[in-house]
């Protein structure tokens, strides 16, 4: 089967030929799913807010204006910086988002309702800010010695309980509920884990647990909103930018350059393109709606069902968090955390993250095989000389790259993103931003890094109580317990926790959970370096958006395919079978990450057969490998796979063995198969 029949006029980009519905239906598809499924996506319309409206665009822009400004000239000290931050979003969040989703949009017979709503949210924004102000206003005598001596006062303590409260219900409404459940959880532990019938704790008053969390560097101003005031924010406005200069269109075009006309092309520039606006957006979501309204109708058209296309764009789409250099933007806490400096980490992650794609491009190759689903022709694919003429569309991620790389700050090199991305955006008229245009973004910068402001400070409260009870310390030695100390089962436990944790959770908070919770697990009681167990909770984290039964990744991408969701999850997750033994690999050894103290000369064979590994283990997956499978082949080959990636020299042989005299035997058999057609047919 080819597609010939799909694409006319590539260039720039194949979507408008392609494509099934028209840019306008994609467009209304992926906002009706992305409301559906995406709580930052739930928000009141521009249209409907009345005077309102002005109010959202003064505090966003402030708000930006207030980031770029410390960027430039210096951030203030760290509860200073926080509370501006933090005050400043939740007073956005709670004019913007409703309490329930029913009152997103306003219509002739929720008129009263909405109104009503708004005019509540707006004294729960001014109460938010409210205490933020009250923070900065009795600054030297919160932080001051005096508290230290004679404590907080009733005052004090009513106003961090408030505030608690509201950037629970701001997270809520902005992020959904799975982390605030967590939190919530976390703060009863923190105040009554006496009673705790496992993991006993002394507790505390509820005084001392709202005063801790609230005035503390340690909690709500912890480490995930200091780097999110600091770097998150400016990566964040730096993609909303790139966003406005069409990128995304420009990554689609160069993935079916690069890959369209291998076997099941618009599948494999799926991928290729889901691992490069991994850089640009934080939200596998959002990253499988905008790019699976361009590529899971492509794939569909050519033959994949929609299962397997709203699978492959999920499991794409969840993997654009690892990928360098923004790594959904948890990579700054993780420098942060690990103490490895931020150049190394992204070049560190470059390997897990390219046997990651690796191993989703080969399940989608073998299932073009199956299927027998041919590439494009050279003739319908975007021309290279097009694609050249706009290849300045990625100095910024360039420019971005080789600063850090020279020593430089993240806060320095993502002004220098957003400079040279603006700059290109004027060479453009479609691009070009006139002086309203430049406003609405950088009011677009702060709606765009509301979600992640909420999620960082309640993933704060969550590490701060985690780190003051020793939490993290029961937990361990309870999975330690389980195991049995031993070091595989550890690892499977650990996996499994991380996978329960991240359920539901954005990027930055699902890591700043994971971080603080499970990677002590490894480092502590088995000497895992740092990087490695941090890297191994990331991805296992983040591969909760593709495991069922919450997979929001695979759902999201489902409601664009039109396919069962649950059945795309179950999908999604044989797509990344190979993905989910990359961690495995550079925990037990280290040297694929260039840690540890092996001879570095052993990377070669650890990524040789963890890459030979993860096709073997893919093709048995598909029901594919030079023929068809019948079930017993697929055990053996599924075995041969595993044997190959486990990194023991003498199992990945007998697994190449394995492997070896499968490829023998099916060429064999089909070679007798194809001869005794030839016969009969003659006969």
């Amino acid at each position: 089967m080819t597609p010939s029949d799909t694409a006319k006029n590539p260039d720039p980009s194949p979507v408008a030929d392609t494509a099934p519905m028209d840019q306008k239906q994609a467009q209304d598809l992926a906002d009706k799913v992305m409301r559906d499924l995406d709580s930052a996506s739930r928000h009141r319309i521009n249209s409907d807010m009345g005077p309102w409206r002005i109010a959202v665009f003064v505090l966003s822009v402030a708000l930006t204006v207030f980031q770029l400004y410390t960027a430039l000239f210096g951030t203030r000290p760290t509860l200073i910086q926080g509370s501006i931050h933090v005050g400043g979003a939740m007073g956005i969040i709670f004019l913007l988002y409703p309490l329930h989703r029913s009152l997103c949009l306003k219509s002739d017979k929720n008129r009263k309702a909405y109104y009503t709503a708004l005019s509540v949210d707006t004294v729960l924004s001014l109460l938010a800010m409210g205490t933020s102000v009250y923070l900065l206003a009795n600054y030297t005598y919160l932080t001051g010695v005096g508290v230290q001596i004679h404590g907080y006062s009733t005052l004090d303590t009513i106003v961090a309980l408030v505030a608690i409260l509201l950037i629970l219900e701001a997270t809520r409404r902005c992020v959904g509920l799975p982390i605030v459940i967590i939190a919530v959880v976390a703060l009863l532990y923190f105040w009554l884990g006496n009673y705790s019938p496992i993991m006993r704790y002394h507790g505390t008053t509820w005084q001392n647990m709202v005063q801790q969390t609230y005035y503390s560097s340690r909690s709500i101003f912890g480490v995930p909103i200091q780097v999110s005031s600091s770097f998150i924010f400016l990566f964040l406005f730096f993609g909303v930018i790139l966003v406005r200069t069409d990128i995304g269109a420009y990554f689609n075009s160069l993935a079916f350059r690069l890959t369209g006309r291998f076997a099941g092309g618009p599948a494999k520039a799926a991928v290729v393109a889901s691992a490069m606006q991994g850089t640009v957006t934080g939200s596998s979501v959002a990253n499988a709606v905008t790019s699976g309204s361009f590529t899971i109708p492509l794939m569909k058209k050519v033959g994949f069902g929609p299962k397997f296309a709203a699978a492959v764009e999920a499991t794409a789409s969840t993997g654009g968090q690892i990928m360098p250099p923004v790594m959904g933007a948890a990579v700054f806490i993780m420098a942060e955390y690990t103490g490895v400096p931020y150049s190394q980490i992204i070049l560190i992650a470059i390997v897990p993250a390219f046997l990651y794609f690796a191993g989703v491009m080969l399940a989608v190759h073998f299932e073009a095989r199956r299927l027998r689903i041919e590439g494009y022709s050279k003739d319908e694919l975007p021309r290279w000389k097009m694609l050249l003429k706009r290849l300045d569309q990625l100095l910024p991620l360039g420019v971005i790259i080789v600063t850090l790389l020279a020593g430089t700050t993240p806060q320095k090199a993502a002004l220098w993103g957003i400079l040279i991305a603006f700059v290109i955006s004027l060479l453009r008229a479609s691009t070009r931003l006139g002086f309203k245009d430049t406003i609405l973004l950088l009011e677009e910068g702060a709606k765009t890094a509301l979600p992640v402001i909420a999620a960082c400070a309640t993933a704060g409260m969550v590490a701060g109580i985690v780190t003051a009870t020793g939490l993290g310390g029961r937990l361990a030695d309870g999975i330690l317990t389980a195991a049995g100390e031993n070091f595989f089962l550890v690892m499977f436990f650990t996996m499994i926790a991380c996978l329960v944790l991240g359920m539901g959770l954005p990027t930055t908070a699902n890591y700043v959970v994971t971080a603080t919770v499970a990677a002590p697990i490894l480092i502590s009681n088995f000497d895992v370096p740092i990087l490695a167990a941090h890297l191994f909770v990331f991805y296992f984290g983040l591969l909760a958006d593709v495991t069922p039964p919450v997979c929001l990744a695979a759902y999201a991408a489902s409601g664009i395919a039109g396919s069962n969701p649950l059945k795309s999850g179950v999908t999604a997750l044989k797509v990344a079978v190979a993905g989910f033994l990359v961690p495995y690999v550079f925990v037990m050894e280290p040297v694929l990450l260039f840690q540890g103290d092996q001879n570095p000369l052993m990377f070669i064979p650890v990524f040789a057969t963890a890459l030979l590994g993860m096709a073997v283990l893919s093709a048995a997956v598909a029901g594919f490998y030079f023929r068809k499978l019948v079930a017993w082949e697929s055990v053996i080959l599924a075995l041969a796979g595993l044997l190959l990636v486990y990194p023991v020299i003498a199992m990945s042989l007998l697994g190449l063995a394995i492997a070896v005299v499968m490829a023998i035997y099916q060429r064999m058999t089909e070679r007798k198969k194809t001869l005794g057609t030839s016969t009969g047919a003659g006969v």
